[in-house]
């Protein structure tokens, strides 16, 4: 087991993570819960939403990363897989209002607006923690599945697969911005009350949630360091150099391919289930090809290749972002287009080359 860990990470590394835990599952918790809001060390409801959405958004980072930066397959469609895993949670946390909604019936309030008169096929379920869950890994995976087999297995790759992808998620955003399909439109899902039982707005219960996700976030680190030390992940990292010579050594590449894509779409759903309840909105506008983008831009920013690195990126882009649309809301655009050039053009390797360069 030690020669495992070792593999994984070095000591150094391992007390990173040590320390990021200690942070996450005892001091902000005791900062944010015991320490009193007069003083200066305590962290406010604000920051705790912040810190959570954002580890959310680092998730999906290290989800790109396995699919981009050590397989080579660019795919902007990672926005999907994370607002379908959202919407598997508000989908659940609809059903949890109940009787408790504006209108006092069964069925969620943008239901009873639009005249629906019972639950459609989708929704069927939904009032069960358990099925959500499944819900949560299942639709973004099955969907990764499918599209990722008929496109690898048709060689697609490079910006083709790029684009495709953008596609898929357009074409998904403008589907579910219809009432038809039974989301909610435009407006999405909203207005959450409670989940598992818990009012979802107290200060316990959304750092419960805060320390899920800092374990979700740990965990898919350690996941996909494992995966990268493997020989697996050193098939998927030759895939990326020399695909073509990989083939002919016997390998299956569209297997190969196919398995990182999907585990990478479940993990964004995952990240994405945690983001909602935490927010305390989802909507189409989350499936905007624009935040697929982002997401690239996270992880060139970290530097491809480094999952701490993809971290990095996520949370320096994203604390940026909270701060633009804050400060000069109208100019977050065209920073983040400045970000990527500086980043492209200066740090090809992302922060975390540079730093190891002055090592």
């Amino acid at each position: 087991m030690s020669v495992v860990f070792g593999r994984i990470y070095t000591m150094r590394d391992w007390f990173f993570v040590g320390l990021a835990s200690l942070t996450v599952f005892v001091i902000v918790p005791i900062l944010s819960l015991v320490v009193s809001q007069d003083s200066t060390f305590h962290v406010s409801q604000y920051w705790v939403t912040l810190i959570g959405k954002i580890m959310c958004y680092a998730i999906v980072a290290i989800a790109m990363d396995l699919v981009w930066g050590y397989t080579g397959i660019l795919s902007l469609g990672h926005g999907l897989f994370f607002a379908l895993g959202g919407y598997a949670m508000g989908m659940y946390l609809m059903r949890q209002i109940g009787r408790e909604g504006q209108y006092q019936s069964d069925l969620p309030d943008f239901m009873v607006f639009l005249d629906w008169k019972e639950l459609p096929w989708q929704w069927w379920y939904t009032d069960q923690f358990w099925w959500a869950l499944l819900l949560v890994v299942l639709v973004p995976g099955l969907l990764a599945l499918v599209f990722g087999f008929f496109a690898f297995r048709s060689r697609v790759k490079g910006v083709y697969f790029s684009i495709i992808t953008q596609a898929l998620t357009f074409a998904a955003m403008l589907l579910f911005f219809r009432n038809a399909t039974g989301f909610g439109g435009n407006n999405g899902f909203t207005d959450f009350k409670s989940i598992l039982g818990l009012p979802i707005t107290t200060p316990e219960t959304r750092m419960i949630l805060f320390t899920l996700t800092g374990a979700a976030l740990i965990g898919t680190l350690l996941l996909g360091r494992w995966i990268v030390t493997s020989k697996f992940g050193r098939v998927l990292t030759a895939i990326r150099d020399a695909e073509t010579r990989v083939a002919f050594c016997g390998y299956n590449t569209v297997y190969y391919k196919l398995a990182i894509f999907v585990l990478s779409a479940m993990i964004c759903g995952i990240a994405g289930a945690l983001y909602v309840p935490q927010v305390g909105i989802i909507n189409p506008s989350e499936m905007s090809p624009a935040n697929s983008i982002e997401i690239a831009i996270w992880v060139a920013v970290g530097g491809r290749g480094t999952l701490s690195g993809a971290i990095l990126g996520a949370g320096l882009v994203n604390y940026a972002k909270s701060f633009f649309t804050q400060a000069f809301p109208e100019y977050w655009l065209y920073a983040l287009g400045l970000i990527f050039i500086f980043v492209t053009l200066f740090l090809p390797q992302g922060v975390m080359g540079l730093l190891r360069k002055n090592k």
